[in-house]
């Protein structure tokens, strides 16, 4: 595995035990849908949250959150209105971002961005 998606992979498996931690339930990690995909779908409540993983080493070149533009958010509403359908879910939904930043050799900081778009 190259190790940009290694680092990709640590950043998910950081985010979803921060998200547990927070009280989230995971449902789905790594959900396709076509060439799109969903890092993890979690229920907080009666919501279920849409979380957008960024991962980066560090921030000397641009914050974890500029990744994610208009193209990618138009990408995760598709994924997650197939998700809605296939799962017949009929409770509130909202998207979340969460940022990690670091390496497995130190503590990551992570930002959880609540209702993101």
């Amino acid at each position: 595995m190259a190790s940009h998606n290694e680092l990709g992979k640590w950043g998910e498996d950081v985010a979803t035990e921060y998200l547990e931690r927070q009280g989230y339930i995971i449902l789905e990690r790594d959900w396709k849908s076509g060439h799109r995909d969903l890092d993890i779908i979690a229920r907080n409540g009666d919501t279920i949250v849409f979380v957008e993983v960024k991962t980066r080493r560090n921030k000397i070149f641009t914050d974890p959150e500029t990744a994610v533009n208009f193209q990618k958010i138009r990408n995760l509403q598709a994924a997650a209105n197939h998700y809605v359908k296939y799962r017949h879910i009929d409770n509130p939904i909202r998207f979340d971002l969460v940022t990690v930043v670091g390496t497995k050799d130190i503590t990551p900081e992570i930002e959880h961005t609540i209702d993101v778009f």
